[in-house]
């Protein structure tokens, strides 16, 4: 890993993840991906994007079936969380995963119950085509594996097909949680690809500034995208149509 003095927060980071490497095998991804699962829980990563699926509970169509795609779906368990909070509301919603690592759709096939209306996706999403309209876009932990071009690129991807509106789940650049995460993730023996790639992410990840000038570079006017930090040390991206 990079030395900790090298670590410039004051912008984006280039380094790269274990876990974005074509040569993992088939278990480490998986094993990667279930204590990626643990994080989301201890850290409460899910909340913002169900706060969002709240917030746009009255957008969403009552007459038909509403479809979600959410992009870089890894394990599956943001579709599995959204899925039951839309069960217990009565709400109707098609959930679809994308993701460029096969070992992704099988992970997460594995852990999802069979009876559920949730699929998974091998994928480029620049090459993806649903086969039917999209409403919402979602991504979590996602954007910040991407470079600056390709997060532009993503930006107006979402903005062009979804037609309720889409949300971005990511990390803020900050020193307080890189350190706190190399410090935590070797306490708790989590997965030797996150001990490593955790660090990584949030010195990969945006903060304000960064959002603002990809949203603009997107072709987005200020304030049609809202920005909305959230605790603990979250930066989303919520755009609303509807």
């Amino acid at each position: 890993m990079t030395p900790l003095g090298a670590i410039d927060f004051s912008r984006r980071n280039a380094l790269t993840e274990l876990m974005d490497s074509d040569a993992t095998d088939f278990a480490t991804f998986r094993d990667c991906l279930v204590d990626l699962a643990k994080v989301n829980r201890l850290t409460l990563a899910y909340r913002p994007t169900l706060r969002f699926f709240a917030d746009l509970a009255k957008a969403l169509p009552r007459d038909r079936t509403a479809s979600v795609v959410d992009v870089g779906s890894g394990f599956g368990d943001m579709l599995r969380k959204i899925d039951r909070w839309a069960a217990r509301r009565g709400l109707r919603l098609d959930l679809t995963g994308v993701d460029l690592n096969p070992w992704s759709a099988r992970t997460a096939t594995a852990a999802t119950a069979p009876d559920r209306s949730i699929r998974y996706v091998t994928a480029n999403i620049f090459d993806y085509r649903p086969s039917q309209p999209i409403d919402i876009v979602i991504s979590s932990l996602f954007t910040h594996h991407l470079d600056d071009a390709s997060l532009v690129r993503f930006i107006a991807w979402m903005e062009a097909n979804a037609a309720i509106g889409w949300f971005v789940n990511d990390l803020h650049r900050h020193p307080l949680p890189y350190h706190a995460f190399r410090i935590a993730s070797r306490a708790l023996r989590f997965h030797h690809f996150v001990q490593h790639d955790g660090p990584i992410s949030i010195a990969r990840a945006f903060d304000t500034h960064d959002w603002r000038d990809a949203l603009a570079a997107a072709g987005l006017a200020p304030g049609v995208a809202e920005i909305r930090p959230q605790f603990p040390f979250r930066l989303c991206v919520a755009r609303v149509k509807a």
